[in-house]
């Protein structure tokens, strides 16, 4: 499979992590990989004839959108397939959308039930545009119009922003204490414009960050790497692995198509 990176507009940039075209050539179906959850939402629009992939365990035809949030999904690109990739920042894609996050929260959705006839008029645009560059540029400029009615809420842009600072290891109460805002006020925020509650976002966080002491520092204990990042001891930090995974750091490890 090609991957192909494209630069994203100045304006996108607080919002898209990153945009890239997928390929899928020759005379057979990718192997199956792991995507592990990573709390952000994905957007890939079909501009050939074939299927774009097999998740879980359903085959996807069109344009979808992912959003992969607390649960690892099992992922097979199809033959001939080709698509643009937009994967967005956790917590920004809901601009692009207006969709409560908590009702899509790991799931894949056609992109139709979200965009209904807008989604079909932008799939023709970019299956007739020629060559990736010109696609990619019809796209960003479809979300800017998008964006345009964007209602951006700051109060969940502080709470991500650290978040991501403390690498998901900030507390709960800190984050509710520095924003003056109720528990249970910012739950329901989260819940709309993420997918998760607080709790559990930072859980997610820490898990995330937590694979990169995993990956820099294997030949150290799994005990001082779940001490590094953040778990209160190794069952913990096993335990999140197993349930975000599928499993154990070990075989995490040692696996080949994660």
């Amino acid at each position: 499979m090609q991957i192909q990176y494209y630069d994203i507009l100045p304006v996108l940039k607080p919002y898209i992590r990153s945009i890239c075209t997928m390929d899928c050539g020759g005379d057979a179906d990718t192997s199956h990989i792991r995507v592990l959850p990573d709390i952000c939402a994905e957007l890939f629009i079909n501009y050939t004839a074939a299927p774009v992939a097999i998740i879980g365990n359903e085959l996807y035809k069109g344009s979808i959108v992912s959003f992969r949030t607390n649960k690892p999904v099992d992922v097979q690109m199809r033959k001939g397939a080709g698509c643009i990739a937009i994967c967005f920042h956790p917590g920004k894609a809901y601009p692009f959308f207006k969709i409560p996050f908590h009702l899509l929260s790991n799931t894949t959705t056609s992109l139709t039930d979200l965009w209904s006839k807008s989604a079909a008029a932008l799939e023709d645009l970019v299956v007739h545009a020629g060559n990736n560059n010109s696609r990619v540029v019809l796209l960003q400029q479809h979300l800017l119009q998008q964006l345009s009615k964007a209602d951006d809420k700051p109060q969940i842009k502080y709470c991500l922003q650290q978040v991501r600072l403390s690498k998901g290891l900030i507390s709960l109460a800190a984050l509710t204490q520095n924003i003056g805002m109720s528990q249970r006020h910012l739950s329901r925020q989260f819940q709309q414009f993420v997918g998760l509650s607080p709790s559990e976002y930072l859980r997610v966080s820490r898990f995330i960050y937590s694979l990169e002491n995993l990956k820099s520092d294997a030949p150290d204990s799994l005990t001082n790497i779940a001490y590094q990042s953040g778990y209160y001891d190794q069952a913990h930090f096993i335990r999140d692995y197993k349930q975000y995974t599928g499993l154990t750091p070990g075989e995490l490890l040692r696996s080949l198509n994660v």
